[in-house]
């Protein structure tokens, strides 16, 4: 019986070291990482740049508490505000508690307002997270189940329908926010619709709801801009991050502007390991190596290469249904579950991930060269004509 609790289904492979967009298993072999562990290493593996900022900031401080100032928090937290449009943040240690923060940001944002109850809205086929708030803020009842009692407090709506929404704000005072990701991506990589969520904006601004979004997937360029709401042409008031932001390294971080940035004071949160220097030397490290570079721009061509090279190798055989996503954050949903193409994908020496049942889900790490794209394209297209 193993040490480590049962929570995983393991792959039966163990990496030993990686190299740019490649690992290496403990006997040597390579592996072409399409999926960057769910989206964390969007620099690659072994980033000189991550490297260095870690090993320095180890060499010097580790952690002081956040009862102190922290000076590469507070760098960071002037470079995020600035390239988002966003006042202030507070540092967490993953997505979910990134998306903790941002719901109890919003209740206290009702309450100050005299809601007794604050309610959520949440989206059909969502994922915040697994704590037990955004558990209950998830659209999945298959990740719910033997969890219950689930957090009150949140009532759901389906993707992409503003009537549905229209209806909440008559039939409910208790609303104070919406949460959505840009694009859901546990949910199958379906991206919300641009025009929908231009709407959700009016419609907060209406009734006095703050629009949160969950950019924990899509945030640090995954999608071709720093944050997804970026290509949309406007703002949101709480934005929730993590994943790629320390590129490996556990960090997540709210983001707030205007009234929703004036709710938490003293005493309201807190995070004992939260923006410790060492998580945000390497967050800083990710940043300056992402934001206006030629990394950052080079992901919305690199997308489409790989969505286009499996649209064309896979057109006749009629397994393909649909590919979508934005910019490195792809899906190709099949006309049948495929999970198993994970397994023969690792075979292969190629890893991707499988989501919804019948979605391929790709994620590879924004360094990606044109060629390492044709290559992944490649892998996935014939994985597809195989099945």
């Amino acid at each position: 019986m193993s040490a480590l609790m049962p929570t995983y289904a393991r792959l039966p492979v163990s990496f030993e070291y990686g190299e740019g967009v490649y690992l290496y298993d403990s006997e040597g072999r390579r592996y072409l990482d399409g999926i960057s562990g769910i989206g964390v290493t969007g620099l690659g593996h072994a980033h000189p740049a991550v490297t260095d900022a870690i090993t320095s900031q180890a060499a010097k401080l580790l952690h002081t508490s956040n009862l102190y100032g922290i000076g590469p928090q507070e760098r960071l937290a002037e470079r995020l505000t600035a390239a988002t449009g966003m006042d202030n943040c507070f540092f967490g240690n993953s997505g979910a508690e990134a998306n903790e923060a941002a719901i109890k940001l919003a209740r206290l944002y009702g309450h100050n307002r005299g809601v007794d109850k604050p309610t959520i809205i949440v989206l059909e086929g969502a994922f915040h997270g697994r704590t037990l708030a955004t558990l209950s803020a998830t659209g999945n009842r298959k990740i719910q189940a033997g969890f219950e009692p689930l957090v009150s407090g949140f009532v759901r709506a389906p993707r992409n329908d503003i009537q549905a929404l229209q209806q909440i704000a008559k039939n409910n005072p208790d609303v104070v926010a919406f949460l959505a990701e840009p694009i859901q991506g546990e949910g199958g990589v379906l991206p919300l619709d641009a025009d929908y969520l231009s709407a959700v904006r009016e419609l907060c601004d209406q009734q006095g709801w703050l629009m949160m979004l969950d950019e924990v997937q899509t945030g640090t360029g995954r999608t071709g801009t720093w944050f997804a709401y970026q290509g949309l042409g406007f703002l949101p008031d709480v934005v929730s991050t993590a994943k790629g932001l320390g590129n490996g390294v556990p960090i997540g971080a709210c983001l707030a502007r205007g009234n929703a940035a004036e709710v938490f004071h003293a005493g309201n949160h807190g995070s004992t390991y939260g923006g410790n220097p060492l998580v945000c030397a390497a967050a800083l490290a990710v940043v300056e190596s992402i934001l206006d570079t030629e990394i950052l721009h080079s992901v919305p061509s690199r997308g489409e290469l790989i969505r286009s090279i499996v649209r064309e190798r896979t057109a006749a055989s009629g397994k393909l249904l649909t590919d979508r996503g934005m910019g490195l954050m792809l899906g190709f949903q099949l006309d049948r579950e495929c999970g198993q193409l994970v397994g023969q994908a690792l075979e292969r020496g190629l890893l991707i991930n499988v989501t919804a049942g019948d979605t391929i889900r790709l994620l590879p790490p924004l360094i990606i060269s044109e060629d390492q794209a044709r290559e992944l394209a490649e892998g996935v297209a014939s994985l597809i004509l195989d099945l």
